[in-house]
């Protein structure tokens, strides 16, 4: 597979500042600029400084001409609006995507390094279809039973999203270097039947044998820094073009939040570097999904792979809501 190309969110997030920056180089206003080009609203300038809408490449230059751009700046940022401005060409790479897993799609794309942290869940980039199968059956479980009129998509639709994300991981050029701690509690029967939490358990192994990938296991006892609880799933993602602003994505129940507000990721860079301190080595992780799976199938009966109601070690707290649709 080749490398992804940086996502046109990502472009307009870069274009966006590179704008806003030149302008107060040169002394302007919003509301000057807005009359010396001749818009209709000051709005337009902030929508496409703040990198929410797609950018008209005759705009940029009329902005980049008043500002004094230079030439070798000029072209840059030129070729920058064409790649924030094609959605089509770069939604192509994934056919099957679908709203909500566009968004994290757009962020992966481009990435030299993902750090993920998940207490309840395994992180969408590494899940196994039946895994992903039973999280998005069950979460729209809980939205009929709440009354919620849009059910959302289609969960073969999600899923061969979700895989299409992960090929990411495995693309023969530039895959982003991943690392992820994986809570204990995530990785047991609580999650799902004996044979989906094997075929998880796996795939597991199996990944953290990639060279770009690092996985680690928390073990459910083991204390974080002076007794740390970190209060909910978040990701780190660090961009292949470094003038691309590093971001964080927050996981918060039945909404997620992005941000690229430098204290918040040194704060989020802080945890995650305790996490895997506190967490098992990736020795000694492939090691603990070998013996897990050795665990499952001790544990496992005739009554129980019916049933799911096997204990097993990871096995702890269950996971609910929106977290489920990454």
């Amino acid at each position: 597979m080749p490398p992804a190309a940086p996502s046109p969110i990502r472009r307009r997030s870069r274009l966006g500042s590179a704008l806003r920056r030149l302008r107060e180089d040169a002394g302007l206003t919003g509301d000057q600029v807005i009359d010396r080009v001749g818009w209709a609203s000051a709005s337009k300038l902030s929508r496409l400084e703040n990198g929410r809408s797609r950018p008209d490449p005759q705009d940029v230059q009329r902005l980049l001409d008043l500002y004094g751009a230079g030439e070798a700046e000029q072209a840059e940022l030129l070729d920058i609006t064409r790649q924030a401005a094609d959605m089509r060409a770069w939604l192509k790479k994934f056919p099957a995507m679908t709203q909500q897993q566009r968004v994290f799609a757009e962020l992966e794309a481009g990435c030299a390094e993902i750090s993920e942290y998940s207490p309840v869940l395994v992180p969408g980039l590494l899940q196994t279809a039946g895994y992903a199968r039973l999280r998005l059956s069950s979460a729209q479980q809980i939205d009929q039973e709440a009354g919620d009129a849009e059910i959302g998509e289609d969960i073969d639709t999600e899923i061969k999203a979700r895989q299409s994300r992960q090929e990411l991981l495995t693309q023969d050029t530039d895959a982003p270097k991943y690392t992820a701690v994986l809570e204990e509690a995530a990785l047991g029967l609580r999650a799902g039947p004996p044979e989906v939490i094997r075929e998880q358990l796996m795939q597991l192994r199996e990944l953290s044998t990639l060279s770009n990938v690092k996985l680690h296991v928390l073990l459910r006892d083991t204390p974080v820094g002076e007794w740390y609880l970190p209060p909910t799933a978040f990701s780190l993602y660090r961009f292949a073009d470094p003038q691309d602003p590093e971001t964080l994505a927050i996981e918060g129940g039945f909404t997620d939040v992005m941000s690229t507000e430098k204290i918040a990721l040194n704060r989020y860079k802080v945890v995650f570097e305790r996490l895997c301190t506190a967490a098992l080595s990736e020795t000694d992780t492939y090691q603990w999904l070998t013996q897990a799976l050795g665990w499952l199938s001790a544990a496992v009966t005739p009554s129980t792979q019916t049933s799911g109601s096997a204990t097993a070690p990871a096995q702890r707290r269950g996971s609910s809501g929106r977290l489920t649709e990454r």
